[in-house]
């Protein structure tokens, strides 16, 4: 329910998904499960609801759109979850603009990546993530969302 601002209760939190989750669902299941981007967010909204946060969902397909996100983040939410998909292994902006924000991060893969090609293996965006939380497929946001929540007040 909207409060008197027109926004939903709850401490303001991102929950940002890179490149190749519009497609979610339909590119190979097998790894990344039959959930939607849709599916995610509404689980994602949900969680953050349960713990006192609100999450604004946000995908992109591009770097600088994420990287945007990152640095709006920092005045309007209270931490991030983020799950940079392909950009994890390849963009050190992107770590850059999550270590400039200052705020609590949570990165979170629906595969467990350890167990991936060698490549996947490694992810700039851990150098300066809170928690990962990797192979819990979709549920691996509930968790994040769950963790973050406690973040979020320990740093209040």
């Amino acid at each position: 329910m909207p409060n008197h601002t027109g926004t939903a209760p709850g401490i303001p939190v991102l929950v940002l998904n890179g490149p190749n989750f519009n497609l979610l669902g339909l590119r190979e299941p097998a790894v990344y499960g039959k959930d939607t981007l849709a599916d995610v967010e509404e689980l994602c909204r949900s969680a953050a609801n349960a713990h006192g946060l609100r999450a604004d969902c946000r995908q992109s397909n591009h770097e600088g759109g994420l990287i945007d996100a990152v640095h709006e983040a920092r005045t309007a939410h209270r931490g991030i979850v983020i799950n940079p998909a392909g950009y994890s292994h390849t963009s050190v902006a992107l770590r850059d603009a999550l270590a400039a924000v200052e705020l609590p991060v949570v990165e979170v893969h629906l595969s467990n990546i350890h167990r991936r090609e060698a490549f996947r293996h490694h992810s700039y965006v851990s150098a300066v993530a809170d928690t990962v939380i990797c192979g819990a497929g979709a549920h691996g946001y509930a968790l994040a969302l769950a963790h973050l929540a406690q973040l979020v007040k320990e740093t209040r």
